[in-house]
């Protein structure tokens, strides 16, 4: 059986180092935002080559101590709209409710899933004070266009980076660093994935880094010294240590993940799939690959019938779960034509070649 995401293989190329790792961390004695958690956010920052990394509990909180700062520092205020993909995962929409901020919904282009600055900007008015971008499936949202929209009305613009570790543009610039603050996650299925939950913020903006430093830890930079009402939503030392392991491999593997998407791009050759657009760059770091198929419950039978595992992300948009039922009645036939035939295909870096080729075969005989 190849396997969808196959975890534990994935996380036994380092079992040495981070058995080091937990022993040290074990001996240390300092459990909680110690030195391995400086040295992951130095690490962080330098790689999205940012002045700043906090390192936070997931990838939610992240998002929701964004809005957070900006709402304590004036810059938000309650009620103001967000414009969002409607095809976004659920997360993105909840971090901008969370802090009584009002979700506006754009259709993505149904080649790239991701939303296109045209697009945005026939949805701006004056009631709309940022925009959160989605990286979707690790690919860059139109990065450069989006920021000079966002300069040019004078918007807030924050990446939902959850997806797209070391992706960059053509310019050499770094998700994370696309945008006035970047919320990433490092769930253990990300590109770089902890052994749990774990997340960070990168940003150029010194004062926000501090709000967020603040936030994070029931609002205090000092011990017992509380300057705000803040939460505790810091990440844990452990996993910090993890990732800085992890880190030092991730060019290595979204490399591997791009050359596999190559070989399925030019090698699936059947008229029933709908393949997505890539221009060869690095803009994409393939945490997913999602084709689209119609009656995809036969196709997923097909290829499970075959020893190949697939997932999908996502079952259904976010205006049509219960949660956000008072969004249902919006008309968005794109997201929902997305959601409704969208197959995750197998793709990580211990994929043997042996493996993409039964999947791209299996594939061609469907």
């Amino acid at each position: 059986m190849i396997k969808f995401l196959d975890l534990h293989k994935i996380n036994a190329r380092f079992d040495v180092q981070l058995k080091k790792e937990f022993q040290q961390f074990v001996d240390s004695g300092y459990y909680v935002l110690g030195d391995g958690t400086t040295v992951f956010e130095n690490n962080f920052a330098n790689y999205c080559k940012t002045k700043h990394c906090i390192g936070v509990s997931n990838g939610l909180d992240a998002l929701i101590l964004i809005f957070k700062a900006y709402l304590q520092l004036g810059k938000l205020k309650i009620g103001d709209e967000v414009l969002v993909p409607a095809n976004t995962y659920i997360a993105s929409i909840i971090s901008i409710l969370e802090v009584g901020l009002k979700p506006i919904f754009i259709e993505p282009n149904l080649d790239t899933f991701n939303w296109e600055a045209s697009t945005i900007k026939n949805h701006i008015t004056n009631k709309t004070k940022a925009i959160l971008t989605v990286h979707l499936y690790g690919q860059l949202a139109d990065s450069e266009a989006i920021l000079k929209l966002a300069q040019n009305n004078k918007l807030l613009l924050i990446e939902d980076a959850a997806q797209a570790h070391g992706a960059e543009n053509e310019f050499g610039k770094r998700a994370g660093n696309l945008s006035h603050a970047a919320a990433f996650s490092f769930y253990p299925s990300k590109n770089l994935g902890a052994l749990g939950e774990a997340g960070a913020i990168t940003t150029n903006d010194s004062e926000l880094a501090e709000v967020i430093l603040e936030l994070r830890n029931y609002g205090s930079a000092l011990k017992y010294q509380n300057v705000r009402l803040g939460v505790n939503n810091r990440i844990d030392e452990i996993q910090a240590r993890f990732l800085n392991i992890k880190l030092d491999y991730l060019n290595v593997d979204n490399e591997r993940r791009r050359e596999i998407a190559k070989q399925y791009l030019s090698l699936i050759k059947n008229e029933k799939i709908k393949l997505p657009f890539y221009n060869g760059s690095k803009n994409h770091n393939f945490h997913l690959f999602v084709i689209l198929v119609e009656n995809r419950s036969k196709f997923m039978e097909f290829l499970l019938d075959k020893g190949i595992q697939t997932s999908i992300h996502y079952p259904k948009p976010p205006h049509k779960q219960k949660a956000l039922q008072v969004f249902s009645k919006l008309q968005l036939p794109v997201t929902e034509f997305i959601h409704k035939n969208c197959v995750s295909l197998p793709i990580n870096p211990v994929l043997s070649q042996e493996q993409v080729l039964k999947v791209i075969t299996a594939i061609n005989t469907y």
